[in-house]
């Protein structure tokens, strides 16, 4: 056997050919039955592939705000996080406290990749994104709450006395010489 002929050959033993050349009468011949028209097959055809579309737009919708408030469960389990580590500077509370800076700066950074798959125009992303963007606002709020109350934000007047000029001198004092 040649190469190709077994598969792609004109010699197929299972082939069936669907031209018609016949000169009988064909079923495009016979008329319609009454009240069937082609063009309703067609309609059919276009409000299927429309509510089809419909409930495309809808689930992407719904997805998307699913994803605009999957932040929240994080900003409930980081506060959480950052309750057990308590309010003594330490390793481990430092770490929390920057990773719960960090993942909303990172999401903020990514929003228009983390609605990418839901664009659509017939799904408005504009509510879900500004949600999103909430919650992690207020994720990063969590974080800056967390490095205040730990004392790492210069927040008082003693952590600005370097760059604060002298005093200026009101009196002056000598000792032991009485001046009269």
């Amino acid at each position: 056997m040649e190469k190709g002929k077994g598969v792609m050959g004109s010699g197929r033993r299972w082939a069936v050919d669907f031209t018609d050349n016949s000169t009988a009468p064909s079923s495009r011949d016979i008329p319609d039955p009454p009240g069937f028209t082609r063009a309703s097959i067609d309609q059919d055809d276009s409000a299927l592939s429309k509510q089809k579309k419909d409930a495309e737009a809808n689930w992407k919708s719904q997805k998307a705000w699913e994803v605009a408030q999957a932040p929240f469960k994080n900003l409930m389990m980081m506060g959480f996080m950052m309750w057990m580590a308590g309010s003594t500077v330490h390793l481990f509370s430092i770490g929390i406290t920057f990773s719960a800076l960090w993942q909303p700066i990172s999401a903020l950074q990514g929003v228009g990749k983390v609605f990418e798959p839901y664009k659509d125009s017939k799904v408005e992303l504009l509510g879900p994104k500004l949600l999103f963007i909430a919650l992690n606002l207020g994720g990063l709020a969590l974080g800056v709450w967390k490095l205040n109350t730990l004392g790492l934000l210069p927040t008082h007047a003693s952590d600005w006395v370097s760059s604060l000029p002298p005093a200026q001198e009101v009196e002056y004092s000598g000792g032991g010489i009485p001046l009269h």
